[in-house]
C-alpha cells in the first residue's frame, strides 16, 4: 500500500496533468470496490473543472471548481492511469506496485478530459472513492485522524500525553492513523531506526526526548522520500516514468540479517513479525 510520499508524488504529477481540466465524461464500469461507487457519482462529476488536486494522510483528494470533491483511497492494488488520445505505447502509470503501461482489466473507472482519459484499475478492489460534498464533508470524513507528521500539531505535547500510560508498543502506534496521518510499515521501521527506539518498546516508556527524536525523524525520513521520488519496492513510477529512489537509503527495511549500517554498530538487521506486519531493526543500537 502507498504511505504518504508515494501519495504525494502521484498527487504532484496528476497536478501536472489534470488540474485546471474539465470532466467531459464519466464511465463506471464496476462499482464494487471496497465501498460501492454512488449511483450518482457520474452526474456529481462531469462537467466539473478540477482546481487541484490535494492529499491528505494516504487519500488523493480531487478539489473542484465549486469546492465540491472526490476523495480516492488507492488500497492495496489501486492505480491511477492516464491516457493520451490517440497515443498508445506510453508510460501511464501514476500509482503504486503494478505495471505501467495501461492494463488489459480491472479498470472500474473511466473519467475523461479533453484528449485525455484519467482510468481508475484495482485487481483486489480494496480502493475506494467518496464523494464530497463541501468543505465541511471533507473535514468530517478525516476528523478520526491523528495530524501529519508536518503538522505544528504533531508536537511534543501531543505525543507525551498521548503516550502516557498506553501499553500499545511504539510501531503499532505510528501505524495508528488515529495517532498520526501518513506513516506505514516501510517508513515506521525506518523513523524508529534513526530514534534507536526498538519498535516492540511500550509508548509509556518513551522518554521526552525520545519523542523529540520521533517528531524530528518521521519529518525527516518522509521529506526525504518524497524529495527522492518514493520508494520503488516493486513497480512503482511516476508519471514521467522515473523510479522512486529512497529505497536505496532503507537502514533497515528488507535487509534482514545484514550488517547494521550505523558507523562502529556490531549489530546485525532483524525481523520480527508485529501485529502480522514485518518489522525491522538492529538487534544492538535500537533499545
Amino acid at each position: 500500500m502507498p504511505e504518504l510520499p508515494e501519495v504525494e508524488i502521484i498527487k504532484q504529477s496528476l497536478n501536472k496533468k489534470i488540474k485546471g481540466k474539465i470532466i467531459k465524461k464519466v464511465l463506471v464500469k464496476n462499482r464494487n470496490l471496497r465501498f460501492k461507487i454512488p449511483y450518482n457519482f457520474e452526474q456529481f462529476i462531469r462537467k466539473k473543472k478540477i482546481k487541484k488536486v490535494s492529499r491528505f494522510s494516504k487519500y488523493l483528494i480531487l478539489i473542484f471548481e465549486d469546492n465540491t470533491g472526490c476523495m480516492i483511497h488507492l488500497g492495496m492494488t489501486g492505480t491511477i492511469h492516464l491516457l493520451k488520445k490517440n497515443k498508445t505505447k506510453t508510460i501511464t502509470n501514476t500509482s503504486f506496485y503494478n505495471t505501467l503501461f495501461l492494463p488489459e482489466k480491472h479498470n472500474h473507472i473511466e473519467i475523461k478530459f479533453n484528449k485525455l482519459k484519467l482510468i481508475y484499475n484495482d485487481p483486489r478492489r480494496f480502493g475506494y472513492i467518496l464523494l464530497i460534498k463541501n468543505n465541511k464533508d471533507l473535514k468530517k470524513k478525516f476528523s478520526h485522524f491523528g495530524p501529519e507528521p508536518f503538522f505544528s500539531s504533531f508536537n511534543i505535547n501531543y505525543i507525551y500525553k498521548y503516550f502516557r500510560n498506553k501499553k500499545k508498543n511504539i510501531k503499532n502506534f505510528l501505524l495508528d492513523q488515529k495517532f498520526v496521518s501518513g506513516i506505514g510499515n516501510i517508513y515506521a521501521s525506518e523513523i524508529l531506526f534513526l530514534c534507536k527506539i526498538n519498535p516492540t518498546k511500550k509508548a509509556k516508556k518513551l522518554s521526552l526526548n525520545d519523542c523529540k527524536k520521533i517528531i524530528y525523524y518521521s519529518r525527516l525520513v518522509l521529506k526525504k522520500a518524497i524529495e527522492k521520488g518514493g520508494s520503488s519496492i516493486r513497480d512503482f513510477k511516476n508519471l514521467s516514468g522515473n523510479l522512486g529512489s529512497f529505497q536505496k537509503d532503507f537502514n533497515v527495511y528488507q535487509r534482514e540479517n545484514l550488517n547494521c549500517l550505523k558507523y562502529s554498530c556490531s549489530g546485525i538487521i532483524k525481523k520480527k513479525i508485529i501485529s502480522n506486519r514485518s518489522s525491522f531493526f538492529c538487534n544492538i543500537c535500537q533499545k
